[in-house]
């Protein structure tokens, strides 16, 4: 999981569990579907009574589970019973307080202003926010270890009112053991996600916990709007570059998939990824010499894994000095975008704003399009 940390530019997601649930009617008929305009992986229906429903439709890549939670306003909650075997989890809100364990997580919370409710975070060494760091200094951000291996006593210490988890399968003992203790766990799909704005329409997921849907509406339309606007200004150049990816790992060449969430951003760049017709949406496994046959006289080079310098590259492998994308130096990286503990942003907070990852594309892509832009993620090779 580290290795494709490390490797593919892609946010890690880790383990879960459910329980068998049984299937009936829901106890009356939604009369708001909330608008999810790009996101697949969950739905949110409000009831008549105020119960909120959020199901989670693609918890991890080909998963057969769906999972289904009711929150229940506190002003209600004396006045409605639910059957909890038709639920995975029922939650009271709005929450006093959050466990979350991703690093995706965490610009949703701060966006919607309750990054105060967060109490513990697993392996909060990668976190880079300014505003989570402070309070991660201050004792407020607990370190719970990490998310395959939570630190279950940890957790229970701080008796939050929710945990949200990723997953890549159906089990995980500790989401088990905490569930036997009465703490909710739900899961968090924003890394199935295969198109950025799908991706950051997740922030709809957080809203309801704290009666913040109002803001996470308006915070995505903005996000949406700046985001569609670029894509449609890429469309105006008049090249399409040829552009290549990823990087080796001992003597395999990984690189992204053509319906993968950063192919999609070339895509929307106006960009010719040379693997755009290939129907993985997660990463490529080639041989260097696959790789060069195909790309070496391509264009650009974005993303070329942790590499933060020529001089790193060459000396990690000689065979990327044979790509002109190496030779003319256009090679681009997000490795130098981090935090103060070296946590990388590109990761946390990219998933969060599609826009800003696109137009830094489309300022390299495309010289003359956004020339007054400053690239935030992706930065020339040191």
């Amino acid at each position: 999981m580290l290795k494709n940390l490390l490797i593919f530019g892609y946010v890690l997601f880790l383990c879960g569990c459910k329980q068998q649930k049984t299937e009936s009617p829901p106890l009356e008929s939604a009369v708001e579907n909330v608008a999810i305009s790009h996101a697949n992986g969950f739905t949110i229906e409000k009831q008549v009574s105020g119960i909120t429903i959020i199901k989670i439709l693609a918890p991890w890549p080909n998963a057969e589970a769906s999972f289904t939670y009711a929150l229940i306003p506190k002003e209600k909650q004396a006045f409605i019973s639910l059957d909890k075997n038709q639920y995975d989890a029922i939650i009271s809100v709005p929450i006093d307080n959050i466990v979350v364990t991703s690093t995706t997580h965490i610009p949703a919370l701060e966006a919607l202003g309750v990054l105060d409710k967060l109490v513990g975070f697993s392996d909060t060494k990668y976190v880079s926010s300014k505003a989570a760091r402070k309070r991660i200094d201050a004792g407020q951000i607990k370190e719970l270890g990490i998310n395959e291996s939570l630190n279950t006593e940890a957790v229970l210490a701080l008796k939050p009112d929710l945990v949200v988890g990723f997953a890549v399968s159906g089990s995980n003992s500790a989401y088990e053991t905490l569930q036997r203790s009465q703490i909710p766990v739900i899961y968090n799909g924003d890394w199935v996600e295969e198109t950025p704005l799908g991706k950051a329409e997740w922030i709809k997921f957080f809203a309801p916990f704290f009666n913040k849907e109002s803001e996470a509406n308006v915070i995505f339309a903005e996000i949406e709007k700046s985001y569609l606007v670029a894509k449609k200004l890429a469309k105006t150049a008049h090249t399409t570059p040829t552009v290549l990816s990823g990087a080796m790992y001992k003597d395999v060449w990984y690189l992204p998939g053509g319906k993968s969430w950063a192919a999609n951003f070339l895509k929307d760049a106006n960009a010719n990824y040379l693997w755009k017709e290939t129907p993985d949406s997660g990463s490529l496994s080639l041989s260097w010499e696959n790789v060069l046959l195909e790309a070496k006289t391509a264009e650009y080079w974005i993303g070329p894994a942790q590499f933060k310098s020529y001089t790193e590259m060459e000396s990690s492998s000689a065979h990327y000095v044979q790509f002109d994308a190496f030779k003319n130096k256009k090679v681009y990286t997000f490795a130098n975008t981090v935090g103060e503990t070296g946590g990388n942003l590109y990761y946390e907070l990219a998933p969060q704003r599609p826009d800003i990852v696109l137009k830094d594309l489309i300022h390299i892509l495309h010289p003359g399009l956004l020339p007054e832009h400053e690239p935030f993620f992706f930065k020339p090779l040191n």
